[in-house]
């Protein structure tokens, strides 16, 4: 699931001659996108409406939107270009996110049920008290700020090869600049005018992407059998393209490490924080389901198209040209549409455009989303009524000055950290999800006897396994693809720690709510008193 992320030394993607069109379109749409969200900005002072739009959104236009949470520049970027180089396994991450959604699902009604919106409200439900809201805040900043981290430096590095300036300095510039734009959408945005961004995102993504694979058909006489011949003979091994192994990331850690990378992508992908807020923004249970049941739709059409304009960016470019502008691939879909259409041609401009505009509102939504759950995070759940009053201001004043310190944290950690590959923390920050919110959710839903002492256990206990197994994985040290290269001191030989800290969050819950040492020792004691009475 990771994506080589920076790209030094690429070559220009997009010439001299498109350069000004390009830039001139994508700064007006942009310009017209933070228009729209500030006229969206809403000026209720009711936290519900803020946070859950009201409960009012309707289930097909929420659908849309929740389909739009899921597509996000770093899948845009890293899933088609996985599956130009590595055929099958970039398939198989793909199908393990759209499979997400369908885990969700399960809990959806449960969530919209509660009328609870925030991970410690949710971890409330069998264990009342501000230590319990407190983890739940806690891990929602974990899981946010690293994603933040990854999607900012993704959205920078994307825009400087869409505008044609692939260089170091200009990927930072770009970074930096996007960063400014998203913090001041971000901090006047509220769930409702998130929504229509993301409405609105869907339908141009899966033109862009629909655009790209006709294109690409009509170079192979509308032919699908021949546009995967040719994928299969241009990649860098035709005889395993469409085999699982061909990616070394997959390969090296064997079927256990494969596992454990299906585990953290479906789970984690599933317990995003800001799909909570997006569920409970329905009217009711029902109309949560009926959310969800459009989101998997529209998400399952969208990683088709995907995968499809990976297998096309393979068949057109070809994978060592890929290659070449980034060993993981992120160029793959403007390569792609530099392509499809002939040189100095309208139509061509049209294409880069569109992606570029894609690429734009995905990371502008994706970043937005995630800073606004962890800011009515902090606001509810570290703060609360007490601290409101401690502090002296309101609660969406805390919500709004979290906002910008949250975009604010992650873009400086970003560029201060440009030089390393950070790639990792995406695959760190599902690994949380999938550790430390799916358990906690099943128990507290499920079981009866789960309490604060188990919960706490889950969470801190899980948090922390993550966290040693991540520093004890080939994903930090001891790989050419690691954050330190040059240092070896993995123990773990599993990319992401999902096969084992999922278990054992499961384990922590258990043995911390129903202490089974107790039970044994008042055994014990019991037969004990019997054996001297008598």
């Amino acid at each position: 699931m990771t994506t080589y992320l920076l790209s030094v030394g690429s070559p220009d993607l997009i010439g001299s001659a498109a350069r000004g069109a390009v830039i001139t379109a994508f700064f007006v749409f942009i310009g017209l996108c933070l228009l729209w969200v500030f006229t969206l900005a809403t000026q209720d002072d009711d936290p519900e409406r803020l946070y859950v739009a009201g409960r009012s959104l309707p289930p097909v236009f929420n659908g849309v939107a929740m389909a739009g949470e899921q597509i996000t520049v770093v899948i845009l970027v890293s899933l088609p270009g996985a599956i130009a180089l590595f055929g099958y396994d970039g398939v198989s991450t793909a199908v393990d996110s759209a499979l997400a959604l369908g885990v969700f699902l399960l809990l959806a009604s449960r969530i919209r049920a509660t009328r609870r919106y925030t991970l410690g409200e949710l971890f409330a439900l069998r264990a009342e008290g501000p230590g319990t809201r407190i983890a739940g805040a806690v891990v929602t900043l974990c899981i946010a700020v690293p994603l933040l981290m990854v999607q900012l430096r993704a959205g920078g590095i994307t825009a400087a090869l869409l505008i044609g300036m692939p260089t170091e300095t200009a990927q930072v510039v770009c970074t930096v600049l996007m960063g400014f734009l998203i913090t001041c959408f971000a901090g006047v945005a509220d769930l409702r005018g998130t929504s229509f961004i993301q409405v609105a995102k869907v339908p141009i993504a899966l033109a862009t992407l629909a655009a790209l694979t006709l294109l690409a058909l009509r170079l192979f006489d509308w032919s699908p059998e021949s546009l995967l011949s040719a994928a299969m003979d241009k990649s860098m091994s035709p005889d395993d393209y469409l085999s699982p192994g061909l990616w070394a990331h997959t390969a090296d850690f064997g079927p256990l490490g494969t596992i454990s990378d299906h585990i953290v992508v479906v789970l984690g992908t599933a317990m995003m924080p800001h799909l909570l807020l997006r569920v409970s923004a329905s009217r009711d249970a029902s109309a949560a389901r009926r959310s969800l049941s459009v989101a998997v739709g529209l998400t399952g059409l969208f990683y088709l198209l995907l995968i499809t304009a990976g297998v096309a960016a393979a068949a057109v470019v070809g994978s060592g040209q890929i290659g070449v502008v980034d060993v993981k691939g992120q160029g793959a879909p403007i390569l792609l549409a530099w392509e499809v259409l002939p040189h100095h041609s309208t139509g061509r401009i049209v294409v880069i455009v569109l992606v570029a505009c894609v690429a734009f509102l995905a990371v502008l939504t994706a970043v937005a989303s995630v800073t606004f759950a962890a800011a009515v995070s902090v606001a509810r759940d570290l703060f609360g009524r007490k601290g409101r009053s401690r502090i002296g201001i309101g609660e969406l004043a805390i919500t709004r000055l979290s906002v910008v310190a949250l975009c604010a944290v992650s873009l400086l950690l970003a560029t201060a950290l440009y030089r390393y590959p950070i790639e990792f923390l995406l695959a760190f920050s599902l690994s949380l999800a999938a550790t430390c919110v799916f358990p906690a959710l099943v128990y507290s839903f499920l079981w009866t006897g789960f309490n604060r002492r188990g919960l706490l256990w889950l969470v801190y206990g899980g948090l922390s396994i993550c966290t040693l197994l991540t520093l004890a994985s080939p994903a930090v040290s001891g790989t050419k693809y690691a954050l330190l290269p040059e240092q070896d001191f993995n123990l773990i030989p599993l990319h992401t720690p999902g096969l084992i800290s999922v278990p054992a969050a499961f384990l922590l819950g258990w043995l911390g709510s129903a202490r089974p040492w107790e039970g044994a020792a008042r055994t014990r004691r019991t037969a004990l008193r019997e054996a001297r009475s008598q």
